[in-house]
Parts: C-alpha cells; structure tokens; sequence
C-alpha cells in the first residue's frame, strides 16, 4: 500500500462516529496491519470503509461476520484489546 494510501486509511480508521471504533481500528492499523497479506490489507480497507452502524455490531459480536473474506480479519478486531488511547 502506498503511502497515500495508508495516510487515507488512518483518517479512515481514527476518525469514526464511534469511539469504540477509532480506538480498536487506530491500534490495529498500528500494531496488526503492517503484519498483513496485501490481500488482508485490502479486506481491512474494506472493512474500515463500512458505516459505523454495520461495522460496530461485526467487531462487538452481536452480528457474525457472513463474508469468508472478512471474517479472518473480523475475529483479529475481536482480540484486539485497547488499553489506553493512542
């Protein structure tokens, strides 16, 4: 991903509605994205481009995630503990 790109995505990821979502999706970008496939990458792009509305209710488990292609990247977002704000 360039650098654009990934400038992009941290806006898009630390500038929620939510958050609960700014925080598990700004220290996962930090800590578990540089360590992704460029295809999982792609996934959590995805993911960070849904609405708050239908993302929140995928990362807190009150909705399975139905996508094969999300769900990996989902069940990475549920561990993800954030301990203190970034």
């Amino acid at each position: 991903m360039d650098h654009d790109a990934l400038n992009r995505l941290q806006w898009r990821c630390t500038r929620r509605a939510l958050l609960e979502l700014d925080l598990i999706l700004g220290k996962f970008l930090v800590e578990e994205f540089p360590k992704l496939s460029d295809a999982d990458q792609h996934v959590f792009a995805e993911l960070a481009d849904m609405e708050d509305h239908d993302l929140w209710p995928l990362v807190n488990g009150t909705e399975e995630c139905e996508d094969a292609r999300q769900a990996g990247i989902v069940a990475l977002l549920r561990k993800s503990e954030v301990r203190q704000p970034l």
